[in-house]
């Protein structure tokens, strides 16, 4: 007898314990003030999903309390063949942390250009001559990683941690973000105070194509603000429509300011956001969790994208210094389904 419909069920029950747990992280965020934590446990492993740093911050977290890891946060993740590779084993009773992994299949064309022509192959399926194939998403299966607390054997390297005096800004930081916003057409100015950007401590105008930022601020502050009218101008043009909520976009820029900070080894004890409870409540025909998830996974896709394009010493990802990882998936950490006959570029993703 098959046993492929137990082994169906029992990955069925795990995807949705795991999605259980997501679910119940995002809701201590919402009911909590734990945001900006999250944000910056995020911003150390920002090649990670939004939904697979919080798994991860969560197994974590638990493993601590039962005193199975010695630190509180962990520091390089990767999979049980990963750690291998680098001469390290998983340590025996080491649980590995469950996250979302992709799953993919081929689809083939033989006009790649009309979408309805994509057909999926069959695992064994050779494509048509002259047909054009590519390989997509087509689901979630849940995977497991284990922190370099949980492995033992050969050493790996240490990135070096920026360290930075109060009130001081790392060092290319400034011109770095102020070289994207001018890609985007904009030009930063230095104004001489508050009144000049109407109270506030930058101001990002888009009729004009300026970003505004107070000189009268240290130059830590000053380069947090660029990063906040970054956000702005990347995520927030009014003639793109990305502007769904100002509050929530006020959210997301000081946010993705935070991330970028954080991943410089700034003090972002004073980066301001309203409690999740106050924002994720506030949009129409969406629960606090979906607005939650979406909010961070938007900000997390911003962040991790400037931080990219920026040649300025940065704590890790998240991923041991020695893997040499492929491009990861962005925005992974949800559900995704499509349908047998479906085309690679309509595929639907829902919210965990």
């Amino acid at each position: 007898m098959s046993t492929e419909p137990q082994t169906r069920q029992g990955w069925d029950a795990k995807i949705a314990g795991l999605h259980e747990r997501l679910v119940a992280s995002v809701e201590a965020l919402v009911t909590g003030n734990e945001w900006k934590r999250a944000l910056e446990f995020s911003a150390h492993f920002r090649s990670r999903s939004f939904n697979n740093s919080l798994l991860i911050w969560a197994q974590h977290s638990e493993a601590h309390e039962r005193g199975s890891v010695p630190t509180a946060l962990p520091s390089y993740v990767a999979g049980f063949r990963h750690w291998q590779t680098l001469g390290r084993h998983v340590a025996a009773g080491q649980k590995g942390y469950m996250i979302f992994a992709p799953l993919t299949a081929r689809f083939a064309s033989s006009s790649p250009v009309d979408s309805s022509s994509w057909r999926r192959l069959s695992p064994n399926e050779r494509p048509r001559a002259g047909e054009a194939v590519r390989q997509r998403m087509v689901g979630a299966r849940a995977a497991y990683v284990w922190d370099i607390s949980q492995t033992e054997g050969s050493p790996i390297p240490e990135r070096p941690i920026p360290m930075l005096l109060n009130g001081e800004a790392p060092d290319g930081l400034w011109s770095g973000l102020r070289a994207l916003i001018q890609e985007s057409g904009f030009t930063v100015v230095l104004v001489p105070d508050a009144v000049s950007v109407s109270g506030a401590n930058g101001q990002t105008d888009f009729a004009d194509r300026t970003v505004s930022i107070r000189a009268d601020m240290d130059a830590a502050a000053r380069v947090k603000t660029l990063g906040h009218e970054l956000a702005h101008v990347r995520m927030h043009d009014p003639d793109a429509g990305t502007l769904s909520h100002r509050g929530i976009g006020e959210v997301e820029a000081e946010s993705v300011a935070l991330m970028i900070g954080a991943a410089h080894g700034m003090d972002t004890s004073d980066y301001t956001i309203p409690y999740v409870s106050a924002w994720a409540s506030s949009v129409p025909g969406r629960t606090p969790v979906e607005v939650t998830q979406e909010t961070g996974e938007r900000v997390r896709r911003a962040a991790a994208a400037i931080l990219d394009r920026l040649q300025t010493d940065q704590i890790g990802a998240g991923d041991s210094p020695a893997l040499g990882f492929s491009q990861p998936v962005r925005g992974f950490g949800a559900t995704l389904t499509v349908a047998p006959d479906q085309p690679p570029e309509r595929i639907d993703v829902r919210t965990l």
